[in-house]
């Protein structure tokens, strides 16, 4: 593999279906050259001898497809795929083809520098020399420059405006002769000997005048990239031949690339009797009460998190224009009191594109006051929004239809990865007069929902995997591991494993010994660190207390073995402890004298929160799995409450860091706060209604702004205790494939993208002879640490108990990796760059400093080696790195 597609996709953090992209582009890449004059016919025998799927090219020149689930990123692997055939095989030229205005304007954005969605950010080599863009609307201007530039040129086009020109019989702008050039733009490029052509979307154009056109660019390679690789004709769709990667939707969904989502109904619902006016009101109304619910669960979950916020906005599809508008004033005017006036956008041909364009991008921003947009069939591909999280269909299409055009655009997740969170984390399509017929239709093995690629391997097929219990090497040199872990785990540079060390009697010695060096742990007084224990005042005692309860075994005809040399099987003993061992302290910070902590007053941010009354219990299930649950349940069930602020209050006293006695006042001011914004667009009679229907969901709303101010004062400040000076390591335990041998950590795993799921061996250093990793760039630290450390290992749970605050939460922090060398002992932690700056990366890091500064100062008391924390971006891992590079980046 090409040492560059490592490098891009750690800097880029190419998902899994990414990376797979990239390498299988690589090696078609291998297979045939990307030069003028290959053979085609030639290269379409290796690449369909290696991938199956491609039986022809469809085209004059090279061309591969790869199929990816809206949602996955392709906008992300265009970048790649230039990054990598520009630093790889030194490609200057691509023509990236774009199949509306939507994609070509959002195309130029994000392939310009220092805008928020960069495609190259993290490509160090385009930092210095950043790549030409060159338009539609710029090329001839740019023409009589582009032969003096030697950098990386990046056309980007629109396919519409191209196909307009063709059927039109007009010649295209990019036909027409330049003097700059000498030539058309057009015969410019196509006689460019390197020239890559890029298909976003490709399946919009497959079939068009304008892409036939496109043979005579004569590029090298093609490279199509598609959600939807068929052609849709009157006998049906027509899938592509070249296909070379296949990653659907439904497997993007199980993999967790995207929302879920979710059909929505009302328990118990029957439409039977109901007009076609009564079921659309009704569907619009509870569309619009769930839009307000996820505002509020996304509000909170930013709250709780330290994310930024995310706006949603709900979708509504009308049957036509007349409809559209019919809705527009409905909603503006009539519903929920014309609420919403103000905050719905139509959008349709009756709307210029560029405005429409412009208008939908906007959506996303978080202080553009729409909420609810209007459309009639125009949301298609490029519409690269995250906060699309209701949809409220009202046009006729058969259900297939209705699935994959409502839930086309709305999948893309708001924070690049689930979060745990439900609400957060699916899109809703509220169709209560469809409901069945979608769940069955989204059942059927022809449902894009369902289809899912699995590759079987011998794992899968004989099902039979195992718990891994990787004990530390010491315990295994004193004889205290069991036959859990393969024989082959083995290495050296700690001594020979188990009964190699110390024969029979004295391995029972050495146990006995090892019982009382633990008992030392404890008294920082007498061992501070585990070098005390070669301290021959220590081992004395020892000594004695071994000689006290050492029995030795019998043996046949009543003898005795050979009473063994105590004092000398202590001594070796205690070398195996300090060698096998890095000093962790456990430490406690307590505070001295009073401490005061809670929450201080403040005023409620309710600017975009409105939530509204009426309705009843929602039921949602989701599309893939089946999965079924309720929501927003109606007033009918709730306990009625004399004093509104007592809805919240009383939700807000069951969470468990708030105390009623401390907080009381506090509580019943923002409880009032809310109840006084109910009021601002509320009759009193719906104030209660809202409270009673929502009480839970509001008040994690509250509790989740009060998260921001904490407080915690100490008259006389910390006071930091170190109850153990050094801890024994404790097991590592994971699961694995049954049978399974090992493998050399030092080579690379043959799935990249599955990687957590091996075991690696083959340490020297290690203190652990079995580790898992959960990334391959974790694997090449590994390879940096054995070489260059005197002894590392990945912690498990448990070992330094450091925690930290995540909202109301205090969950614990494990680091990657501890490392000691000669002067000093290291705190790892690898991270994606762009996840450096994260809140939740930079509060572990806060507290793993802290606990590492406590740990030095005791350290250097005790003549042992300072801490240090040390966060190692994952594309700066490299094995020709050292260790001290890594560490003083």
């Amino acid at each position: 593999m090409n040492r560059h597609v490592g490098v891009i996709a750690g800097r880029l953090s190419l998902r899994a279906p990414q990376r797979q992209s990239l390498e299988i582009l690589d090696r078609v890449c291998e297979l045939v050259p990307p030069r003028r004059g290959a053979d085609r016919a030639a290269g379409l025998a290796a690449i369909r001898a290696e991938y199956p799927s491609v039986t022809d090219f469809e085209r004059e020149f090279l061309s591969i497809c790869f199929a990816l689930a809206t949602g996955v990123g392709k906008t992300r692997l265009i970048g790649a795929f230039i990054a990598y055939l520009h630093l790889a095989h030194g490609i200057q030229n691509f023509f990236v083809l774009a199949p509306n205005l939507t994609i070509y304007q959002k195309l130029i954005t994000d392939f310009t520098p220092n805008t928020p969605k960069y495609v190259f950010r993290g490509i160090s080599e385009f930092v210095t020399d950043e790549p030409e863009i060159v338009t539609g609307e710029n090329f001839e201007s740019r023409g009589a420059l582009l032969d003096s530039l030697r950098r990386c040129k990046i056309n980007i086009f629109n396919i519409s405006k191209l196909n307009s020109e063709v059927r039109g019989g007009r010649q295209l702008r990019m036909r027409s002769f330049r003097e700059t050039l000498g030539e058309s733009y057009f015969d410019y490029l196509a006689g460019q000997p390197d020239l890559v052509l890029i298909m976003d979307e490709s399946h919009r154009y497959r079939a068009s005048a304008g892409w036939r056109a496109l043979n005579e660019l004569k590029p090298v390679v093609g490279l199509e990239l598609t959600a939807t690789p068929f052609v849709e004709t009157p006998k049906g769709p027509v899938p592509f031949k070249n296909v070379i990667l296949d990653y659907p939707l439904g497997r993007a969904m199980a993999d967790g690339f995207v929302k879920e989502p979710v059909v929505v109904t009302r328990r118990d619902f029957n439409p039977a009797g109901m007009s076609a006016e009564a079921i659309q009101r009704l569907k619009l109304e509870d569309g619009i009460r769930l839009h307000e619910s996820v505002k509020v669960e996304l509000e909170t979950y930013a709250r709780q998190s330290g994310l930024a916020r995310v706006k949603p906005f709900l979708l509504v599809i009308a049957r036509d224009i007349t409809h559209a508008a019919e809705l527009k004033a409905n909603i503006e005017g009539e519903l929920f009191s014309g609420r919403y006036a103000g905050r719905v956008i139509q959008v349709d041909s009756s709307v210029k594109e560029d405005a429409t364009v412009q208008a939908l991008l906007n959506v996303e921003r978080a202080e553009e006051p729409t909420e609810i947009v209007i459309h009639v069939n125009m949301l298609k591909e490029g519409w690269d929004v995250t906060n699309l999280y209701t949809i409220v269909p009202l046009r006729a299409a058969n259900a297939r239809t209705l699935i994959e055009q409502s839930i086309g655009r709305g999948l893309r997740l708001p924070y690049g990865a689930r979060t745990g969170v439900a609400a957060v984390d699916r899109l809703n399509i509220v169709a209560h007069d469809r409901f069945q017929e979608i769940v069955d239709s989204a059942s059927r093995p022809d449902s894009p929902i369902r289809m899912r690629s699995l590759v079987l391997d011998d794992v899968i097929l004989s099902g039979r995997t195992t718990t891994i219990v990787s004990r530390p090497r010491l315990a295994d040199q004193l004889g205290l591991a069991t036959d859990v872990i393969p024989s082959s785990l083995g290495g050296d540079g700690f001594g020979e494993r188990g009964q190699a060390v110390f024969n029979a009697e004295e391995g029972r010695v050495a146990r006995i010994a090892w019982a009382e060096f633990r008992r030392l742990e404890a008294q920082p007084d007498r061992a501070p660190t585990s070098a005390s224990l070669l301290r021959p005042d220590i081992q004395a005692v020892v000594v004695v207390e071994v000689e006290r309860q050492y029995r030795p075994a019998q043996v046949e005809l009543g003898g005795i073995r050979e009473h063994p040399d105590v004092a000398s099987v202590v001594a070796r003993t205690a070398e195996l402890v300090v060698q096998g061992t890095i000093n962790i302290p456990r430490i406690l910070v307590t505070p001295r004298g009073e401490v005061r902590s809670g929450y201080r007053p403040f005023t409620l941010d309710l600017a975009n929160i409105r939530p509204q009354p009426g309705g009843t219990t929602l039921w949602l299930q989701e599309l893939r799995t089946g999965r079924a649950e309720t929501l927003l349940p109606g007033s009918e069930s709730r306990v009625h409450e004399k004093q509104l602020e007592d809805y919240l209050v009383r939700r807000l006293i069951d969470k468990p860091d708030i105390a009623y006695d401390q907080h009381a006042d506090l509580l019943y001011d923002l409880a009032g706060q809310f109840v006084a914004h109910l009021r601002t667009y509320l009759p009193e009679e719906e104030v209660a209604e809202v409270l009673s229907a929502n009480d839970e969901l509001l008040a994690n709303l509250i509790h989740g702004q009060m998260q921001g101010h904490y407080e915690e004062a100490v008259d006389e400040g910390y006071e930091v205790v170190v109850k153990r000076g050094w801890t024994m390591l404790r097991d590592s335990a994971f699961t694995a494939a049954a049978d399974e041998e090992p493998l050399d950590f030092r080579a690379p795993p043959p799935d990249l993208n599955n990687i957590a799921r091996y075991v690696f061996g083959g340490f020297r250093r290690c203190l652990y002879p079995a580790l898992k990793f959960q990334s391959n760039a974790e694997r090449k630290l590994a390879i940096v640490l054995d070489r260059d450390s005197e002894k590392w290992f990945k912690p498990a749970k448990g070992q330094f108990q450091i925690y930290y605050r995540r909202g109301a939460d205090h969950p614990e922090y494990v680091p990657d990796f501890v490392v000691e060398v000669a002067d000093r002992i290291f705190m790892l932690e690898s991270k994606a760059s762009n996840q450096l700056a994260d809140p939740e990366v930079m509060t572990k890091r806060d507290v793993a400093q802290t606990w590492c500064a406590h740990a030095s100062a005791y350290a250097v008391r005790h003549g042992g080696k300072p801490w240090s924390y040390v966060l190692v971006p994952d594309d700066s891992i490299a094995e020709n790195m050292t260790l001290e590079r890594l560490a003083f980046l």
